[in-house]
């Protein structure tokens, strides 16, 4: 490289020099951008799967049956007295009379 007042001149050599250690300071750049980008999502998808499989165990378990169950019977429990005492009458009338039984006729 020489200077002659205020214009640099580059040779060929020199050129080639420069554009390799932009493309090796690049590149290294690049690769660790990449390299932290798969180790990212390497680690969000063994995220995922493994808690698919404990929601999956836990849902299957006699436990979470069991709390499931006690919910719903709480709730059922809670509605059953009011439904029977809107729905059943304080009287009942007479009862209705069956019609008598006809004999059998014999041929």
């Amino acid at each position: 490289m020489t200077y002659r007042g205020d214009k640099v001149k580059i040779n060929k050599r020199q050129r080639t020099l420069e554009n390799a250690s932009v493309f090796t300071i690049n590149n290294l750049t690049m690769r660790k951008i990449l390299d932290a980008v798969t180790i990212l999502s390497a680690l969000l998808s063994l995220g995922i799967i493994g808690t698919g499989l404990y929601t999956y165990n836990f849902v299957r378990s006699e436990q979470f049956k069991a709390k499931i169950m006690n919910q719903i019977l709480g709730e059922v429990k809670g509605l059953l007295p009011n439904v029977l005492d809107k729905g059943l009458p304080d009287m009942t009338g007479p009862s209705i009379p069956t019609p008598p039984t006809q004999k059998e006729l014999k041929f």
